[in-house]
Formats: C-alpha cells, structure tokens, sequence
C-alpha cells in the first residue's frame, strides 16, 4: 500500500451527476435482491423457487427442503448480506478517515487481532463453536484498532494518515507473529483455525446471526450518519478543524462503527478479504466522492459481491464448494488491478 496516496486528496465537490446516482441505488437494490433470490435457490442441491416461497407460506415440518431452506439457506444468506453490508461500509470508513484510497481492514492490523485473539481462545479454552469465536474476535479488533490509534496518536501531529498506516502495519506484523507462534503449540487450535481463516458462510446458523447481527446493525447505523463527517475528514485535519470539526472525536466515533462492523463480520465469516478494498472504488466510480452518497452504495454492493461470490463458489465445486473467501479475491482481485492499471481509481 502507498502511504503516499493520503497527500493527494481533494475537497469533496458538489456533484453534478445527482440523477445518476438516484437512479443507481434502486438498481443496486435490485441487485441485492436477486443475490439473495439466488442464495437460497442454488447450492448443491438447487431449490425451486416455488418451494421456497412454500416454505415460508406453507411450511411443512417433514418437507426436507423446506427445513433445509429455513435452517441452512436462509440464515447463510442474512449472514452473506450482514458480512457484506459491514465489510463495505468498514471498508469506505476506513478510506475516508485515512484518506487512502488503498485503506482496508487489513491496513490497520484488525483483522489479524480478531485472528489471535480467536486462536487464543481455541488454545486455552478450547472453543469449538463460532458463537465462541465471536467474542474472541470481536475483542481482538477492538484491542488492535485502539493500539493503532494510539500508537499513531503519540505525538504533536497526532493520529495523521501516514502514521495510521505505519501502525497499523507494524501492528499487523506483531499480531500475525503472535498467532503463528500461538498455532505451533498445537494442532487441534491449527486445525480449528484454519477452518475459520479461510472465510466462509458455510455452516453457520442463526445462533451467529443473532450473535453478530445487533454489532452490525448499529455499527452500520453510526457509519451511515458519518457521510458529512468523513467528508470534512477528507479535507484534511487542519482545513476540518477551521471549519468546526472535532478531528479527535470524529476519528473516534469513525474507528468505533469500524471496530463494530469488522470485528463482528470476521468474528462470523472469517477474514474475507478484497471486499472492503475494493467495493468502495467501485461505488466511488458511480457515487462520486461524496461519502454522503458513497456509504450507501458500498452497503448494498458489497452484500451483492459476497453473496455473488458464495453462489459460484457452490456451483463450481459441486457437490462441494469453494469458500467465499477465497471466490472474493479471484472475482474481484483482476477488477481492482484494472482499475488501478487504469488510473480509475477516483480520489476521495
């Protein structure tokens, strides 16, 4: 990642192309609809969609597929749309107030603290569950989003853009050492863990969707309200300042719906990565720069991403699957290159 990158922003303009945007968020909505449609319908086995709507109207307790849809699909596709919604909007947050285009949760080393304090639970405790994890995990991301901060805030500078990503580089560095010191003292926490790193929707049921959903719901809630705010951000400290902005408090309130969204979508899922790289370039070259307009659009495309991302993966290994983690990268890896290789990558 280029430290670099935060020098180069520009003030947020009116934006001129406000029917384009209108028009853009019922077709995103569209788009999230049919994922989901989709999500229930096509696994290993493909459901018609005329008995999933059975299930719902004309449940029948001994009708496979429709306990199936009820216990499995559904609640792996809630769980698609919140890693998605909280992912997108984490990932736009964390640009904005490290006005770096290339900012992700992975920058800032919270992932990698949601991953060591997971192993460390599966080391001493012996979890087994992914309603375990979450606390571990949600804790973790925590931890590493304070330590960078104040790390970064050491200083009369305080917490500026270059001195974030160094710590939260450095940071990174230090959990990952950490956590692979912690799996070579066994193999049951090495086997454990490799099952959640990988990222996956597979498997969980509304157990984690209840444990996660509320962390997700208000951390989206605070980063939904925070377009105004990050767009003073992004204007730079001092030119936030002079216009009344507290830059301290508003990075806090921006770190706390990231620490919600990121621990509580990687305590559920796994580190599913690209997601909160990406989805907000793409939502940059539809919405513009205004974050105002930019939240929105990155809650309802990364779902469609994941969830996008989850189905083939179902389809191309059947009657197995390929997790979502790794489908993410390979859809969107070679989009985001072409961006870049393109010089689309919009400022923010």
């Amino acid at each position: 990642m280029s430290t670099t990158a935060g020098t180069d922003v520009q003030p947020v303009r009116r934006d001129t192309h406000t029917g384009r945007q209108l028009i853009g968020i019922p077709l995103a909505v569209v788009a999230l609809v049919v994922a989901c449609v989709l999500s229930v319908m096509i696994g290993a086995k493909s459901i018609p969609v005329g008995t999933v709507v059975d299930a719902f109207t004309a449940f029948d307790p001994t009708n496979n597929d429709h306990l199936f849809v009820r216990d499995e699909r559904v609640p792996r596709t809630v769980l698609g749309v919140l890693a998605g919604l909280a992912l997108g909007l984490a990932g736009t947050v964390m640009q904005a107030v490290a006005r770096n285009p290339l900012a992700d949760p992975g920058v800032l080393g919270i992932n990698a603290g949601a991953s060591l304090l997971v192993v460390t639970g599966i080391t001493l405790f012996g979890l087994t569950t992914l309603t375990g994890y979450v606390w571990f995990a949600f804790v973790g991301a925590a931890i590493a989003a304070v330590l960078v901060y104040g790390v970064s805030s050491l200083g009369r500078e305080g917490a500026t853009p270059i001195k974030l990503a160094l710590a939260g580089a450095a940071a990174n560095a230090a959990f990952v050492s950490f956590t692979t010191a912690v799996l070579l003292t066994g193999s049951d926490a090495f086997e454990q863990f490799r099952l959640w790193q990988v990222g996956s929707l597979a498997g969980r049921g509304w157990d984690v969707v209840g444990a996660v959903a509320v962390f997700i719901v208000v951390g989206s809630v605070i980063a939904l309200l925070s377009g105004g705010l990050l767009n003073t951000l992004a204007m730079g400290d001092d030119m936030a300042r002079a216009l009344g902005q507290n830059v301290t408090r508003a990075r806090v309130v921006s770190g706390l719906a990231v620490v919600l969204l990121c621990g509580a979508a990687t305590a559920a899922a796994g580190p599913i990565g690209f997601v909160g790289l990406a989805v907000p370039q793409i939502a940059r070259l539809i919405a513009g720069p205004d974050n105002r307009w930019l939240l929105p659009y990155a809650a309802l495309l990364a779902p469609v991403l994941v969830l996008g991302a989850d189905v083939v993966g179902r389809l191309i290994a059947r009657p197995g699957e390929v997790q979502v983690g790794i489908l993410t990268a390979a859809i969107g890896a070679p989009i985001f290159i072409a961006l870049v290789r393109g010089r689309r990558v919009s400022s923010l």
